[in-house]
């Protein structure tokens, strides 16, 4: 991939459009100059980590952090980005080239519910960002359209299959950060309740169109807590719901 420098107005948009604060570690995938990991660490406190594969660019970018004042919370590291460790990252951001986002795309979705992804001017096919906002970029250093589109991406909790509670069970199709549940009590001929919704974060909320008046749950590992139940699934308010085993539930 070609090293195409990001323009300041869009690093800090990047950074602003991720909510990063000083309480975030911030890992930027072909880092270039460092300029988005020394930013996140001058403008909002962050911590970071910048990886790239050209080691003449890693070498600048650690004598950019020395210049900034920031070398005590911004590093950087010749590394192949397929092949760095993402688990402890709170904001990933990249300017890569679609075909990459899309190889990158299983790891991301892999990482911790909440985590937030950034790009800039690429998406990630299918899996459509949860915000997206375009602004000008005069000094834009490829195209004709001197503007930039950066999309932010929250990692949804993993919800898909069967969850099991006393008297019932929950089964949940997910698609990313949307889905459609099935409620059901045990011995009913019908579901008691069909409901899509969305996931923000390790949160489920039933859709608008929901008949419900209000349905929360929240992801807690193999577990999903409901903190809202109310209409025809009143009788489920303060539930756990366990993933189920190999067998189902029962």
């Amino acid at each position: 991939m070609p090293f195409i420098t990001t323009p300041d107005n869009v690093t800090l948009a990047m950074l602003e459009l991720a909510g990063v604060t000083a309480k975030d570690f911030v890992v930027d995938l072909g880092s270039g100059d460092g300029r988005i990991v020394i930013t996140a660490a001058k403008r909002f406190g962050a911590r970071g980590l910048g990886v790239e594969i050209v080691p003449d660019l890693v070498t600048a970018s650690q004598r950019h952090a020395v210049v900034a004042g920031v070398a005590d919370r911004a590093a950087f590291r010749v590394q192949d980005l397929f092949q760095t460790d993402l688990s402890a990252a709170q904001v990933v951001t990249m300017y890569l080239l679609p075909e990459v986002n899309l190889q990158l795309r299983p790891r991301l979705l892999a990482l911790a519910a909440g985590t937030r992804i950034v790009s800039h001017d690429w998406d990630m096919g299918d899996w459509r960002p949860d915000r997206s906002f375009t602004l000008s970029v005069p000094d834009k250093a490829i195209g004709l359209d001197k503007r930039s589109t950066v999309h932010l991406w929250v990692v949804p909790a993993q919800v898909h299959g069967l969850w099991c509670t006393a008297g019932g069970s929950l089964n949940v199709t997910q698609r990313f950060q949307t889905f459609s549940a099935t409620l059901s009590a045990d011995g009913a001929a019908a579901p008691v309740l069909v409901f899509d919704g969305r996931i923000a974060a390790d949160v489920l909320h039933a859709g608008s169109d929901s008949k419900a008046a209000a349905i929360v749950l929240r992801a807690e590992g193999q577990t999903l807590q409901v903190t809202q139940f109310s209409g025809p699934a009143s009788q489920f308010p303060g539930r756990r719901f366990v993933r189920a085993g190999p067998r189902g539930c029962g």
